[in-house]
């Protein structure tokens, strides 16, 4: 899709705006391609999402903004109250897939905890096994040095292995802990940008 289309198919759904309200938001869309530029429309048309989602999107600000203004005259208060009626219908597409976005951060972040304490218990447990192992190695050098050395070899390299992984897996959770601050972040500073 390129930015003729995209335009086309947001002009389509942002149709039954008042005049202003849709002078507005197509000018506001058309600086945001003016500003990008024709080398990085591509982006621009990623970063504003699909037209559809937009539309709502646009058509749920200019709502609350209508809500919260005091109506001056009743061509105006039309225009609210037809704005809430689009918002209204535009809310089924837009909340299912916000719901189903949440759920599947959700989802990924539930799989990556579960990997992460899955790898730490493994470490934990290897630890935990190579203690009886170096301590039955020990006695075993003194009855036959062959199963001794061979017993405590495979204790130091459980243990090794161990904390090996216990420190990888900590570092992987301080990691994906960064990477969801910073993601959360740019979602509420996006947040932000848009309202203003």
């Amino acid at each position: 899709m390129n930015r003729e289309e995209y335009m086309k198919h947001l002009q389509y759904r942002l149709r039954r705006l008042p005049r202003e309200d849709y002078a507005r938001a197509i000018a506001y869309f058309t600086e945001y391609f003016d500003e990008a530029g024709p080398e990085q429309e591509k982006q621009a048309i990623e970063d504003l999402g699909s037209p559809e989602l937009a539309a709502d999107q646009i058509i749920r600000e200019f709502a609350v903004e209508n809500a919260a203004s005091p109506v001056k005259n009743v061509k105006k208060g039309f225009s609210a109250l037809w704005i809430g009626i689009l918002a209204i219908f535009a809310a089924p597409i837009a909340l299912p897939l916000a719901l189903a976005f949440g759920a599947i951060i959700l989802a990924m972040i539930l799989v990556v905890a579960a990997l992460i304490l899955s790898v730490f218990l493994i470490a934990i447990s290897m630890i935990l096994s190579a203690l009886p192992c170096i301590l039955v190695s020990l006695w075993l050098l003194f009855t036959s040095l062959a199963d001794g050395l061979a017993t405590l070899g495979m204790g130091l390299m459980l243990l090794g292995t161990g904390i090996l992984l216990t420190m990888a897996s900590i570092f992987f959770t301080r990691w994906c802990l960064h990477g969801m601050t910073l993601l959360f972040g740019s979602i509420v500073k996006g947040g932000k940008h848009n309202e203003k």
